[in-house]
């Protein structure tokens, strides 16, 4: 079988599991500067199933592609140290605010700019939206198929992929053909450790913009091993309509944000025997809590 071209979009996530008051800025936007940056779990599910194709078919091509500030290059390197080929940065103002209808707008003019793609894997959410929105609408902006909620990929054969779903109710195997994309659930193994040579052959990729930004004089070294320097790419790169990026392109707005502090009230204390859990049960039943 002839080798793939493989894209995995991937996203550089807030870490939910830290989220305060200054997580969202006055306008509605995440405040990502507040909060640590993550690799998006389940987009790290779709990346060990792009890898296992790459396993699988000699010769196939896995691409990362993210969109997001500088840093994001990160989600990238990430890839990169476990077993991804290369990588673009989508990174532009103009890209700011992005809701997720604007977001694939985005990523879809990017994977047309990258060109004969096979296959498009997606995490199914990110946490710090969770919509499971954008690999849909991408599939619909390039007018491909699309299997959501898939947990592996059991055959690739004649143009064509057999993936098992994972449904609420019991697990579906489709057959689709390619190109095409999928959407990855966390159920689904996960990514593979970084891998030591990779890492050791990677851990200079910068973008320019980091490459600019930094102390340290690298010209000779990326002019000798070019494959360190990660594209980035603006508006004007993936020949995109600037009407339909960003804030500008985003029809989702937030309304309002509220901060919300749980705060315990008065505890009190029940005596483990049966006098004090039938006081218990007699005031539960007067305040109506029971009954």
């Amino acid at each position: 079988m002839k080798a793939l071209k493989i894209v995995v979009l991937a996203k550089q996530v807030p870490d939910t599991r830290n989220v305060g008051k200054d997580a969202m800025k006055a306008d509605g936007t995440v405040n990502r500067a507040a909060l640590p940056a993550i690799f998006n779990p389940e987009d790290l599910n779709a990346l060990e199933q792009a890898l296992r194709v790459k396993d699988q078919i000699p010769g196939t091509k896995v691409i990362l592609l993210t969109m997001g500030p500088g840093r994001a290059a990160e989600v990238i390197r990430e890839g990169l140290y476990r077993g991804a080929d290369e990588g673009y940065l989508l990174t532009d103002r103009a890209f700011a605010g992005a809701d997720t209808l604007a977001t694939s707008y985005a990523l879809a003019c990017a994977i047309r700019k990258i060109n004969d793609v096979d296959l498009i894997f997606a995490g199914r959410q990110a946490i710090d939206g969770d919509t499971a929105q954008v690999g849909p609408q991408v599939a619909e902006k390039m007018h491909l198929p699309q299997v959501t909620y898939v947990e592996e990929i059991t055959e690739i054969k004649k143009g064509k992929i057999t993936l098992k779903r994972r449904l609420e109710r019991g697990v579906e195997s489709v057959e689709c053909p390619m190109p095409c994309v999928v959407t990855v659930n966390g159920s689904a193994p996960t990514c593979r450790p970084r891998n030591a040579k990779a890492l050791m052959k990677y851990k200079h990729a910068r973008t320019v913009t980091e490459q600019q930004d930094s102390s340290e004089d690298y010209i000779t070294l990326y002019t000798e091993r070019p494959y360190l320097a990660i594209p980035e790419w603006s508006v004007n790169d993936i020949e995109s309509d600037l009407q339909q990026l960003g804030l500008t392109g985003s029809p989702t707005k937030v309304k309002k944000i509220e901060n919300i502090v749980f705060q315990a009230k008065e505890a009190r204390k029940i005596e483990s025997n049966d006098e004090g859990i039938e006081d218990l049960m007699k005031e539960l039943i007067e305040n109506h809590t029971l009954g």
